[in-house]
């Protein structure tokens, strides 16, 4: 039998000798090609992705280059130096990894962390979880500090799990995208840095939403998303580590489990060196780098503060339809809004009927607040009082 693709023939035998005899009378059979892609236009105020501006959707039709080409190279270096503004750091590794934010949480645990190693995670959420079982992965012996999910890690009782072990490194979630909280982290990073510890910061939904005070805390390792508060498509995780941190990497005893994300490769990339070590995602990073720069030309103070007021302004057009915050106003994440489900509406259809009729996407509640809770994000270009405008006409309409 043949077929074409993509107008070249392809001589597929079902019966190698009965084909060849037969083969001119046979047909052509043309494989149908798949369907163009047209995915619809929604407004994205789930937990992720957020909406993307049309200026970061015309970088990734910038022309491809190759990973070492000169051009590029500058680019690689506008990265850089724009996310140690956003990380609020001079940190000289500060780059974008390849893969979405849970490839920055493994980066910062393999390259960390050798089997053995004791360490000390916060959990309150879904992704306290994760950096549970990834440190897990490493061989790490982990102990775990516990708050009911919808509240803040208590520093009291981080100090008390401080000063009854040794860790090599402790790891905290800044914005907890499954509820909504942002955790308070002054007296937490003081602890950590007075015990001598690595302090490990998940930003993946923080980064450009709220402030990321990476050198003012002491944090060594952090990591983000392209996803959320930066208004970029997933696919890249920025990362940044000071030197303490790429001194522990420096002295392991162990290779880094993973060849992929070992930063003592990867930086040799990044750096002065530039030594290949895989084909950089060349149209994602130049996604990032037009919405790095749309946000430092709003300003991050300015990018905080409009994050702030749209999340207050939500707050308030919720409460107009009977709908209460999940979380305690001192501890609420402004891109990430955890809302109650009001009494008597049935969650999945609720959020159904709003992609359905109104193509909108918001998020379930996970884990224990699932039933319980909505999670609305309000990140990045999506951060707009006309997004909490539409989405409260469709939610009247719906409950």
């Amino acid at each position: 039998m043949i077929f074409v693709v993509n107008g070249s023939k392809l001589i597929v035998p079902s019966h190698p000798i009965a084909d060849l005899k037969n083969l001119r009378n046979q047909s052509e059979v043309i494989m149908p090609a798949a369907p163009k892609a047209n995915p619809p236009i929604r407004t994205l105020l789930g937990p992720g992705p957020s909406p993307v501006s049309a200026r970061v959707l015309a970088a990734l039709a910038l022309p491809v280059v190759g990973h070492l080409d000169p051009k590029f190279l500058e680019i690689m270096d506008q990265s850089m130096a724009m996310l140690r503004e956003l990380f609020q750091t001079k940190n000289r590794l500060a780059l974008p990894m390849s893969g979405t934010g849970s490839a920055g949480m493994e980066t910062c645990f393999v390259n960390l962390i050798e089997p053995g190693e004791r360490v000390l995670i916060g959990v309150n959420g879904v992704f306290g979880t994760r950096m549970v079982d990834v440190a897990q992965r490493c061989g790490a012996q982990v102990d775990t500090v516990d708050a009911e999910w919808g509240t803040a890690l208590d520093a009291q009782r981080v100090k008390e799990a401080l000063a009854k072990n040794k860790y090599k490194l402790v790891a905290v979630v800044h914005a907890e995208t499954s509820t909504g909280v942002l955790q308070p982290m002054d007296d937490i990073a003081k602890m950590v840095r007075d015990s001598g510890a690595l302090l490990v910061v998940d930003a993946v939904t923080s980064l450009g939403g709220a402030p990321v005070r990476v050198d003012e805390l002491g944090i060594d390792a952090c990591y983000s998303g392209t996803q959320k508060c930066l208004g970029c498509p997933p696919g890249l995780s920025p990362v940044t580590f000071n030197e303490r941190a790429v001194e522990v990497i420096r002295q392991r005893k162990t290779k880094v489990q993973s060849w992929y994300l070992d930063l003592s490769m990867i930086e040799k990339y990044w750096g002065s060196e530039r030594v290949y070590h895989h084909t950089a995602p060349i149209s994602m990073n130049y996604a990032l780098h037009e919405a790095l720069r749309v946000v430092l030309e709003e300003g991050l103070q300015a990018s905080w503060q409009r994050h702030k007021q749209t999340h207050d302004v939500f707050i308030r057009e919720m409460r107009k339809l009977e709908i209460e915050p999940a979380v305690a106003e001192s501890i609420r994440a402004p891109m990430i809004n955890a809302i109650k489900i009001p009494e008597g509406a049935d969650d999945a259809r609720v959020r159904a009927r709003l992609y359905d009729e109104c193509n909108i996407e918001i998020g379930a509640g996970l884990g224990p607040l699932k039933g319980k809770i909505w999670r609305v994000g309000l990140m990045g270009h999506g951060s707009r009082v006309e997004n909490v405008e539409t989405l409260s006409k469709a939610l009247k309409q719906l409950i």
